[in-house]
């Protein structure tokens, strides 16, 4: 293949396709066939001065526009997603590699957050005190903070940006997004039909590029919140940098999300929702279940439901029928993702399913980990320390509900955790204990609907709100409190003293 003759993405900066002046470019791949499929631009401090300048332009007529307007641009996006949802669905799968209905199933989690957003003017109301003191009321309002930036991750290219942009936007702000550049066509599609929903030019940008793009973000004068999804270590980076640089952020990191099954637990129900959970979309997921805690004597019984049914998961490319699991993202996330399993293996796990090397006819350069399981784990192995993002589940063994709770709490990781059971008292006495950001009780992955937030705990988060709900919209507005008096003519002003109310 002639890579010189590939597509080479532009950036999207004032409401139009823009070339940048970056020349350096980076290598999207197809990973279920391993080919080059088009060129992405690194932007530089410059392009990305470029997308700020153009959000900062548009920030006044676009704030000053009532919430009403603004949410009605945001009800035609959300059309124009539900229509286009299969086709923004098959870019998705063609540059992550996760199934069409996966990515289907992405889109639409994304449109939900688009939905609770067109409610954003109610939810920018203030509240109010008559007479707080003698002709004195107060009250409180919402406003917007200004330009912010989205810096999002490769597993979920529709979802996550969506998690940000249609709340920063309903609040009256502008955005930067800097998707990743392992699958960064779906944000353009995003922006056009931005577009044709009526967005205004500049109230919606889009970047390219990798740590050179992040830094220009993270250092811009002109940027004022900085929202991201990613990996523990980068997301201690972009905390520490936005706030040294006096930026608002929000960074959520990695997961070790756990499944305790309990005794008395539906064990087919169990098997089949953690296989989903933990090999769907191959594990690139931050809320995958990746340990499985066993508790007393369910765990034999387990272990071999799990190996049965992992045996049975087809793999293949994620736009062929009847596939459950495509490919890992990228050749560096496969050998990644093997060469922990060695580690598993060197440091005493039990490899029960090995998926090392899987065997899919036709695609033979693709990016494929088969399902793996392991027994027999210890809290000390790296296979349970490190989150592997990658099709593999861990089983740990524990004798009683107390230890497991345990396991989950001396986890630096905090993102989710589920608990499979028939007792109520159990359920809810894990509800309490956990100490994680999303419980989930007979529900493997307990991502809230888009009107509660989404995000961890300890090494999971950085920053106090999460993502979408309400503190989405705490997290995109400040508070500005009035405080006002009417008096008639010839009536005493305030003296030097501190005022005082009453």
């Amino acid at each position: 293949m002639d890579l010189t003759t590939l597509e080479r993405l532009p950036l999207w900066i004032g409401g139009r396709a823009f070339s940048p002046s970056t020349t350096r470019y980076g290598e999207v791949t197809n990973p279920a066939t391993g080919e080059v499929i088009r060129h992405v631009p690194f932007a530089n401090a410059a392009d990305v001065d470029a997308a700020v300048q153009s959000a900062a332009a548009a920030f006044a007529p676009w704030s000053a526009l009532p919430s009403l307007r603004r949410a009605r641009v945001l009800m035609k996006f959300r059309d124009l997603l539900d229509r286009y949802r299969k086709d923004l669905a098959r870019i998705v799968t063609q540059e992550h590699g996760k199934t069409l209905a996966d990515a289907e199933g992405s889109v639409m989690r994304g449109m939900e957050v688009v939905e609770f957003a067109t409610g954003i003017p109610h939810l920018l109301k203030g509240e109010h005190s008559e007479s707080v003191g003698t002709d004195v009321d107060s009250w409180s309002i919402r406003v917007p903070v200004g330009v912010c930036a989205g810096i999002t991750p490769f597993n979920f290219p529709a979802m996550v940006p969506m998690w940000m942009f249609p709340i920063a936007i309903g609040c009256g702000n502008t955005f930067v997004l800097k998707p990743s550049e392992r699958d960064p066509t779906l944000s353009l599609r995003l922006a056009e039909l931005l577009q044709e929903a009526g967005l205004p030019d500049g109230v919606f940008n889009v970047v390219h590029g990798d740590k050179e793009a992040v830094d220009a973000l993270l250092a811009h004068p002109g940027v004022r919140a900085v929202s991201f999804v990613g990996s523990t270590p980068i997301a201690k980076y972009i905390y520490e940098t936005g706030a040294r640089h006096g930026k608002r952020v929000q960074a959520l990191g990695g997961a070790k999300n756990h499944a305790v099954i309990m005794p008395d637990a539906d064990v087919d129900y169990a098997t089949e929702a953690i296989i989903g959970a933990g090999y769907g979309s191959a594990g690139e997921r931050c809320m995958a279940i990746s340990a499985v805690v066993a508790v007393g004597d369910v765990a034999d019984t387990l272990v071999a439901r799990l190996a049965a049914r992992a045996r049975r998961v087809t793999t293949g490319p994620g736009d062929a029928p009847d596939i459950e699991m495509g490919p890992v993202i990228t050749c560096a996330a496969r050998d990644r993702i093997t060469g922990l399993i060695d580690r598993g293996v060197d440091e005493g796990a039990s490899l029960v399913v090995d998926g090392r090397k899987p065997t899919v006819d036709g695609h033979a350069d693709g990016f494929f980990v088969g399902p793996t399981l392991f027994d027999g784990v210890k809290p000390d192995m790296t296979v349970y320390r490190e989150e592997i993002f990658g099709p593999v589940l861990t089983v740990l063994r524990v004798d009683s509900l107390t230890e497991a709770i345990a396991m989950v709490n001396a986890n630096p990781f905090a993102n989710g955790a589920a608990i499979f059971t028939r007792s109520g008292h159990a359920a809810r006495r894990f509800e309490q204990d956990a100490e994680v950001g999303m419980v989930g009780i007979n529900v493997p992955i307990p991502v809230p609907m888009s009107f509660y937030s989404f995000g961890g705990w300890r090494n999971s988060l950085f920053g106090d709100l999460h993502v979408h709900g309400v503190d989405g919209v705490r997290f995109y507005t400040r508070l500005k409190a009035v405080t006002s008096r009417w008096p008639d003519d010839g009536s005493a002003a305030p003296g030097f003293h501190m005022p005082v109310m009453g």
